[in-house]
């Protein structure tokens, strides 16, 4: 007798291990979870609605190139001082590794990208940070692509819009960096005396030496909605004073409160906020 004749074939409906093959496959990078509401949403959605959750309104972080895409107009934009990066100039440990991590990720050599663009066709200088590269830290690179674009602004006349997006100074080039501070700062004061006009957009995060700085001086100041916007962080100011914080301190909403920031303007709504100020204020044709 055949010790094998007894033996039930395999039908076409029992498990085989092609069975997992065979399933269906959804890739993760279809999918995005909202950290505000947990809301599975659609990447294709949320890239549609700006980045923006249809549930919640929570804003997405966008990195520079995204803003620009955003707000200039199609092929409008013109990229300058692309050919700087930032070096380890006093030798900080561990430096050079950070800085070609950031830029192998986010593909940018520094944490800001500066240019000229058409905004709903009026000509204004760009400058967008990117939180990717080290927290969209300021270091001397930064700070000189900061000022060389506000300097030609001024030259020939153009608005400034600044999308800020920073962890603050940074302390890898100790002193240096913090020498940025004062250097946007004059640049940003002969762009006013020239009566040119200044729009700041606060992001998700805007803080440290950047706040105290470019971000905060401009004639209007936006901000988007539920953007942390401060100083110091809210545990060192706690550790400071001694005193628990209230739960929506240093957001948008809240500096708004106390006169910090002119408006929160949520993302679908942000170029057109800008053209309509930009045309109140000159620039281009007034449409009433």
């Amino acid at each position: 007798m055949d010790l094998f004749a007894f033996i039930k074939p395999k039908n076409e409906l029992e498990g085989s291990e092609d069975k997992v093959e065979n399933q269906p496959y959804v890739p993760d990078e279809m999918w995005i979870k909202c950290p505000e509401c947990n809301t599975m949403l659609l990447s294709t959605d949320v890239e549609e609605n700006f980045h923006v959750c249809s549930h919640c309104n929570h804003h997405f972080r966008l990195n520079a190139r995204q803003r620009i895409q955003l707000l200039a107009d199609k092929d409008t934009f013109v990229e300058m001082d692309s050919e700087l990066e930032s070096k380890n100039i006093i030798d900080f440990p561990d430096y050079n590794k950070k800085l070609e991590k950031s830029k192998e990720q986010t593909g940018e050599k520094d944490s800001v990208i500066c240019g000229t663009c058409n905004i709903s066709g009026i000509t204004t200088t760009l400058i967008c940070m990117e939180p990717g590269f080290m927290m969209g830290s300021m270091g001397t690179v930064t700070g000189e692509k900061v000022t060389r674009a506000f300097e030609y602004a001024t030259e020939h006349m153009l608005p400034v819009v600044v999308c800020a997006a920073s962890g603050g100074a940074r302390m890898q080039e100790g002193i240096l960096s913090l020498m940025q501070m004062a250097k946007t700062s004059g640049a940003v004061k002969k762009h006013s005396d020239a009566g040119l006009l200044y729009i700041t957009v606060l992001t998700d995060p805007t803080t440290g030496g950047v706040t105290a700085s470019f971000a905060m001086e401009g004639d209007i100041i936006l901000a988007e909605p539920k953007a942390l916007i401060a100083f110091a962080g809210p545990r060192v100011i706690e550790q400071t004073i001694r005193q628990k914080l209230p739960k929506d301190f240093q957001t948008a909403e809240f500096v708004l409160q106390k006169g910090f920031v002119d408006k929160v303007v949520s993302r679908q709504y942000l170029k057109d906020t800008l053209r309509h100020i930009l045309e109140i204020h000159n620039y281009g044709e007034v449409q009433l």
